[in-house]
């Protein structure tokens, strides 16, 4: 059961609160999760992110920056080099930069829906 005063999936991700708790103890590094919290003492290393949130930031971003890349080529026809200086730093800025609030994000939903990895019941 969620406490009441258990921080929102969006705080978890943009301040780096540990999902039951709410205090700030939910990363190690800048994206790297704490084992546990230092408050509570919720086991951090039980939840599994994966590649989850790399993938759909890849997926999020290379749309917009595709969107992006067409509408400057169409209004501005500029030289093939001004795209290779454009898109590929900013597409590789944008994704890291929000990979701790994607992350954070998850593993707040993990917590929050009790998710676990799927098994098939033995017959």
């Amino acid at each position: 059961m969620i406490a009441p005063e258990a921080p929102t999936p969006t705080q978890v991700a943009l301040k780096g609160l540990c999902p039951r708790c709410g205090s700030k103890t939910l990363f190690k590094g800048w994206t790297q999760f704490a084992d546990r919290c230092g408050v509570c003492g919720l086991d951090l290393s039980s939840f599994n992110v994966g590649d989850g949130p790399a993938a759909f930031l890849t997926l999020i971003i290379g749309a917009v920056i595709v969107a992006l890349a067409i509408t400057v080529e169409l209004s501005f026809s500029p030289p093939f080099w001004v795209h290779i200086i454009l898109w590929i730093p900013l597409t590789a800025v944008a994704v890291v930069a929000s990979l701790r609030a994607a992350k954070g994000a998850l593993i707040s939903l993990e917590f929050r829906n009790a998710a676990a990895e799927g098994r098939i019941k033995d017959q």
